[in-house]
């Protein structure tokens, strides 16, 4: 196979594109009086203003769909919702001559509006759509925008949202906070510093640092896969093996901050860090505790078991965690485990793995237990306790007692009836040993 130029292997996805759509108030109650002006007036004169800055910004294209001011308020238009300007890049003149044109005078069909943005935004794998919401009131059709709100987010239609509250109402915060990112605007000034901030926020570029740090802090860790998790879909947005440079700082990787994330750092077993805090628009450098040493089954030479595997569970835990072939070393996480080796008998061990050590195990090269007797019957092989006790192992196969069958060096049973037996009393029982590298030949009934 020819190698990749390394201009191909650190070729990086086309930027993609990003779509803002204003989901504007024009409800009755926009025109109150807000300090000097009016609430209209002063979010019609900020949107304005805005789309005039973001007119600069490439690979960016803005909408502006409307509600509440198409019916006066006695109607009670549950569906008044209109997409005024359809996305288009550097289309800040058609925005601020449509919001002249518009008069607050309904009520507040939000979560219909919220549901009719899904269909403003075209069909595009490398889009990143947006929603900025700027309302005064709470929903006053009996709607439910949380529920809409996730629902989309759940099928990628947007991101999570941007809320703004116009005004000090104390419902605010429960209603939007759901829904998604809301921001109390109650006075112009905020207002003004949190549209900034919304819009900076959907746009500025945000990175993030993970160290990967042993009990003791230090990040030391490394060369580990790791998955950025979308905690509202549950699907994964990003998956990187972990790269640290030379002087032990991790490289900055290059997120969406307007999603949120679970970690998952992918050792034996994993280690997850829910909610991460991220702060868009800067770096972010997330620590964690991810201290890591070698599990190291040794197999000196070829036995006649053939390929061997071992299973490994944290200590107290029955679930299994991984299976592992011998001869091979391979890394957990620094703890506890009970390790189960394939041998027969089995062989039961608990293991301490340190962060940087290997933690060896291996197993006596295995005896035979050689039945040469080709008969019917039915029969089992136990493992001899030295405190007298008997574990079953195996049954013999009822077709034929013939067997050469490898076993760890130890104490044996072997208990076996003759199929054409006729009682419980005919039923032979045989004590044998197993030496490393012999072969000890039994004869039944004999």
């Amino acid at each position: 196979m020819t190698a990749l130029p390394a201009a191909a292997q650190n070729k990086q996805p086309p930027p993609k594109k990003t779509r803002l759509l204003f989901l504007l108030d024009a409800s009755g109650s926009m025109l109150a009086n807000w300090e000097t002006s009016t609430r209209w007036q002063v979010a019609k004169t900020m949107l304005a203003r805005m789309a005039d800055s973001l007119n600069t910004y490439s690979n960016l294209e803005i909408g502006l769909r409307v509600y509440g001011h198409q019916s006066p308020v006695n109607v009670k238009n549950c569906k008044d919702s209109k997409l005024e300007v359809a996305f288009a890049p550097k289309n800040a003149a058609a925005i601020k001559k449509k919001l002249q044109l518009i008069t607050p005078k309904g009520n507040t069909p939000l979560t219909y509006s919220l549901g009719q943005a899904a269909n403003d935004f075209p069909e595009d794998p490398n889009g990143r759509n947006v929603v900025i919401i700027i309302t005064d009131g709470l929903e006053s059709c009996g709607g439910d925008p949380c529920a809409v709100s996730l629902a989309l987010q759940k099928k990628r239609v947007f991101l999570k949202p941007f809320i703004i509250g116009l005004g000090d109402d104390p419902g605010y915060a429960q209603q939007f906070g759901c829904m998604g990112q809301y921001y109390n605007a109650s006075d112009i000034r905020t207002f003004q510093q949190v549209l900034d901030n919304v819009v900076s926020i959907a746009l500025k570029k945000t990175t993030v640092s993970v160290e990967l740090t042993d009990e003791a802090g230090r990040a030391v860790e490394t060369n580990v896969n790791m998955t950025f998790l979308n905690n509202v879909t549950g699907q994964p947005e990003y998956n990187f093996v972990h790269y640290q440079a030379s002087e032990g700082k991790p490289d900055q990787i290059e997120i969406d901050a307007l999603l949120s994330y679970d970690l998952q750092v992918n050792t034996l077993p994993s280690v997850q860090v829910r909610n991460l805090d991220i702060k868009p628009g800067r770096h972010n450098v997330i620590k964690v505790k991810a201290p890591q040493g070698y599990l190291y089954l040794r197999q000196d030479a070829p036995t006649a078991y053939g390929s061997m595997t071992a299973i490994v569970r944290q200590k107290g835990n029955p679930a299994i965690l991984h299976t592992q072939r011998f001869p091979s070393q391979h890394k957990y996480l620094a703890g506890t485990y009970e390790v189960e080796v394939l041998t027969l008998p089995r062989i039961r061990q608990t293991v301490t793995i340190r962060q940087g050590q290997a933690t060896p195990i291996t197993f006596a090269p295995p005896g035979s237990l050689n039945i040469t007797q080709d008969l019917q019957g039915y029969g089992s092989l136990y493992l001899l306790h030295k405190d007298g006790t008997q574990e079953w192992l195996w049954n013999l196969p009822e077709g034929s007692s013939k067997i050469s069958l490898p076993l760890q060096p130890g104490r044996y049973r072997v208990v076996y009836r003759l199929k054409t037996a006729r009682a419980s009393k005919f039923t032979d029982v045989k004590d044998f040993s197993i030496n490393s590298n012999l072969t000890t030949t039994i004869k039944l009934f004999n």
